[in-house]
C-alpha cells in the first residue's frame, strides 16, 4: 500500500495528513522540530474562523474557501461558535464605515447591542457583528490533530524527510524556499496576556487608523492580542512600537487590560507568495502546498483538500499553480 511522506507537522502539513487519513491511506509525517510547538508559526497563530471579515483585505477565494473551514475543524476540534466583533471609537466610524463596504455577512450594532453582546465594551459606540463566524485554541487545535493521526497509526518522525521520497508532500513553510523562490516571509507579532477583570467571550477587532488590533479570548481570563503584518523578514524580536500600540488598543477597548500580565510575547514569520494566496505546485515526485499567510486555521482545509484531490486523483482545484504543475 502507498505510504504518503507529509514533510513539516505545521496547520498545513496536518491538516493534509489528517485529509489523507479521512480518504482511507496511509501517512507518516517528517518535521525535525518534532510536535507543533513555539519553533511553528501555527503556534503563534489568532485562530480566528472568519472569512467574511478576513474579505475586507483578501481576495475572494479566501471569502469562499474559508467558509468551508468551520465545519472541517468542527469535527476535529473544539470551536466556539459566537461570530466577530469588528468595532470602532467615534472618531474612527469612517474606517468602519470602509470595512463594512469591503466584506458582507454582518449586521449592524450600535452602543447598547454591543453591549448586551460583550458588556466590558460599553465605550464603543458602534460596529458590526459577524454572527457566523468562529473561533479555536490553535495549540489545542494542533494537539487535537496530532491525537487523532496518532490514533489513526501516522508515525511521527523527528527528524528531516529523506532527500528521496516517493509520494511526499512538502508543507515546511519559508523552509521550502530552497526550491519555492517566489515565497516571502511576513512578519507577525502578537501578546498572550491574563486579565481576569475584563470578560470577553467573542473575538473583537477594533478598528483604527494605524494599527487594527484583533483580541481572542482563550479562557480563564487570558486573551491573544494581534495585528502586525510587517515586510519583514527578521524574526527575532518584537519592536517596542508594536507592543507599545498593541497593549494601547486594548486599553483603549477596556482600561481593565492595563491591569493585565503579559504571558507571552511571539514573533514569526508566515509564508507567503506576491499575492498572498495558498499554492499548490507538483514539482517532480512532490507536491508542494505552502503560502497560506495570514490565514493558517481558514484556508489549510482547502489547501488540505486540494493537496489530496490532486494526489490522489490528478484533479487540479484552483490553487494549482498551472505554470509550475
Amino acid at each position: 500500500m502507498t505510504i504518503w511522506s507529509v514533510i513539516g507537522a505545521g496547520v498545513a502539513g496536518l491538516a493534509v495528513a489528517s485529509e489523507l487519513i479521512a480518504r482511507g491511506e496511509k501517512v507518516q509525517v517528517f518535521d525535525p522540530g518534532g510536535l507543533p510547538g513555539p519553533h511553528s508559526c501555527s503556534w503563534w497563530a489568532g485562530g480566528m474562523l472568519a472569512p467574511w471579515c478576513e474579505y475586507e483585505n483578501a481576495e475572494e477565494p479566501v471569502l469562499r474557501l474559508g467558509q468551508c473551514a468551520i465545519d472541517w475543524w468542527a469535527a476535529r476540534t473544539q470551536l466556539h461558535h459566537r461570530g466577530t466583533l469588528v468595532v470602532a471609537k467615534a472618531r474612527d466610524l469612517p474606517d468602519l464605515r470602509r470595512f463594512a463596504r469591503r466584506t458582507e455577512g454582518f449586521i449592524d450594532v450600535n452602543r447598547e447591542e454591543i453591549t448586551l453582546l460583550e458588556p466590558d465594551l460599553d465605550a464603543c459606540s458602534n460596529g458590526l457583528y459577524f454572527r457566523a463566524e468562529a473561533h479555536l485554541d490553535p495549540r489545542q487545535a494542533l494537539g487535537d490533530l496530532c491525537r487523532q493521526l496518532r490514533e489513526s497509526g501516522v508515525e511521527f518522525h523527528r527528524k528531516l524527510a529523506p532527500s528521496r521520497l516517493e509520494n511526499a508532500i512538502d508543507c515546511r513553510g519559508l523552509y521550502a524556499r530552497d526550491v519555492l523562490h517566489d515565497l516571502r516571509g511576513v512578519k507577525g507579532e502578537m501578546l498572550v496576556i491574563r486579565c481576569p477583570d475584563v470578560a470577553l467571550t467573542r473575538p473583537v477587532r477594533l478598528l483604527h487608523p494605524r494599527l487594527p488590533l484583533y483580541i481572542v479570548p482563550r479562557g480563564d481570563g487570558i486573551y491573544m492580542l494581534g495585528a502586525t503584518m510587517i515586510e519583514s523578514e527578521d524574526s527575532g524580536r518584537i519592536t517596542a512600537r508594536s507592543m507599545l500600540e498593541l497593549l494601547s488598543a486594548a486599553f483603549a477597548l477596556n482600561p481593565g487590560f492595563g491591569e493585565a500580565e503579559v504571558l507571552e510575547i511571539g514573533v514569526d514569520l508566515r509564508p507567503a507568495f506576491p499575492d498572498n494566496l495558498p499554492r499548490i505546485r507538483r514539482l517532480g515526485r512532490t507536491i508542494y502546498a505552502n503560502g497560506l499567510y495570514r490565514h493558517g486555521y481558514l484556508l489549510a482545509p482547502a489547501l488540505a483538500r486540494g493537496v489530496v484531490d490532486l494526489a490522489l486523483e490528478n484533479k487540479h482545484s484552483e490553487m494549482i499553480d498551472e505554470d509550475r504543475a
